[in-house]
């Protein structure tokens, strides 16, 4: 999602109920950002399918890594070009993916 407030990412939630059958169970692991500890989603986490919620560490290397990814992709191609639209900045990024088998 272009915003990644707690709006959207109730959303998602909403989205995963009704996606998949009541016979699936939802494990989501999420990070420790803000958007995920909104008071608001304490309810809204009761009232949905997801069966657990596991938390990233603050330190998790993997995450780590993640961010190392859109490091390099923001300072090989992102930064090198303007962008007009959304859909342009992920056509581009899509492209550079392409190329570096990343």
């Amino acid at each position: 999602m272009a915003k990644h407030r707690h709006q959207e990412f109730y959303a998602f939630l909403r989205r995963l109920d009704k996606e998949f059958s009541g016979k699936v169970p939802l494990h989501l692991i999420v990070d420790n950002y803000g958007t995920h500890k909104q008071p608001r989603l304490s309810y809204g986490w009761k009232n949905t399918r997801v069966s657990r919620y596991n938390f990233t560490p603050t330190s998790s290397s993997w995450l780590n890594l993640v961010e190392r990814w859109f490091r390099e992709i923001t300072e090989k191609r992102i930064r090198r070009d303007s962008f007009e639209s959304v859909p342009q900045l992920i056509t581009a990024i899509e492209e550079y993916l392409t190329v570096n088998q990343l």
